[in-house]
C-alpha cells in the first residue's frame, strides 16, 4: 500500500484526530444528528460567558457529556496509533477530542486542543481535581476546595483559548506527513494544520468514511478508521 511506504519513508509523522475516531468506542459525534449539540445548543450551554453567568445551566450540559464519556474504552484505531508510535513511525497525536482514549490506548505524546474531561478546573485559583462519577449524578454544583468557586470541566468552552497552540505549531512545523483521522478539519485551529503541512511540502493522508478535507488529501483511505488504520499499521510494521 502506498500510504504504508510513504509513512516508512517520512521523517516526521503526526496524526490529527477528531470525533470520528471515537465513534466506534460508543461516543457519538456531538455535531451529528441527535448528538449533544442538538440537545444542548453550544451558544446556550457551552460558552465561557454562560458558565460565568449561570453555571447551573452549563452543568446540565456537562453532566450529559460526562455520562456519554464515562466508562468508554479505546477502539482499534486508537490502539493502532499507539502501536505506530511504539514502532517509532509516529511522533505524536494532536486531538480535538476530550475523551482521553489516545492516552488510554498507550499513546505517549498527545496534545489535546480542547482540553480533557478527567478533571475539573477552578477558574479563580487554577486548581484541578479529578472528576468523580458523583459529579455527573448530583444536582449540587461542585466547588473548589481551596477557594469555594464553582468548578468547570477541564475542557475548552466557546470563548476560551484553545490549549497547547504554540507547542502544536512548533510540532507541525517539522511534520512532513500528517494523518488526518475522523475529522473534516474545518474548525479552527485544527483547520489550519493540514494547510500548514502542505505549505511546507508535506503529505496529507486522510482516514474518513467519506473524503472531507478541502483541498483533497494526497492519499485517501475510505471507511471506518477502526478498520482502515489497523490494517495500515500492520503494513507499516511488517515492511
Amino acid at each position: 500500500m502506498e500510504a504504508a511506504s510513504r509513512i516508512r519513508a517520512a521523517g516526521r509523522v503526526l496524526a490529527l484526530t477528531g470525533a470520528g475516531i471515537s465513534v466506534a468506542s460508543g461516543i457519538p459525534d456531538f455535531r451529528s444528528r441527535g448528538g449533544l449539540w442538538s440537545m444542548f445548543p453550544p451558544e446556550e450551554y457551552a460558552t465561557i460567558g454562560i458558565f460565568r453567568r449561570d453555571p447551573a445551566r452549563a452543568w446540565q450540559l456537562y453532566r450529559a457529556m460526562g455520562r456519554i464519556l464515562a466508562g468508554k474504552t479505546p477502539n482499534p484505531a486508537h490502539r493502532a496509533l499507539a502501536r505506530l508510535e511504539a514502532a517509532g513511525c509516529l511522533q505524536g497525536v494532536i486531538t480535538q477530542n476530550v475523551d482521553g482514549l489516545h492516552q488510554a490506548a498507550g499513546s505517549r505524546r498527545v496534545l489535546e486542543i480542547h482540553g480533557e474531561h478527567h478533571h475539573l478546573q477552578c477558574l479563580r485559583c487554577g486548581s484541578l481535581e479529578p472528576v468523580r462519577e458523583a459529579h455527573y449524578r448530583e444536582e449540587d454544583l461542585p466547588c473548589c476546595d481551596k477557594c469555594g468557586s464553582v468548578l468547570k470541566p477541564n475542557v475548552v468552552l466557546f470563548g476560551e483559548p484553545v490549549r497547547h497552540l504554540d507547542e502544536i505549531h512548533e510540532f507541525v512545523a517539522r511534520c512532513d506527513l500528517l494523518l488526518v483521522i475522523g475529522t473534516s478539519a474545518r474548525v479552527h485551529p485544527a483547520a489550519g494544520l493540514p494547510q500548514m503541512v502542505r505549505s511546507q511540502g508535506g503529505l496529507l493522508v486522510e482516514f474518513n468514511r467519506e473524503q472531507a478535507l478541502s483541498p483533497p488529501p494526497d492519499l485517501f483511505l475510505p471507511g471506518p478508521a477502526e478498520q482502515t488504520l489497523p490494517r495500515l499499521v500492520d503494513l507499516v510494521r511488517s515492511g
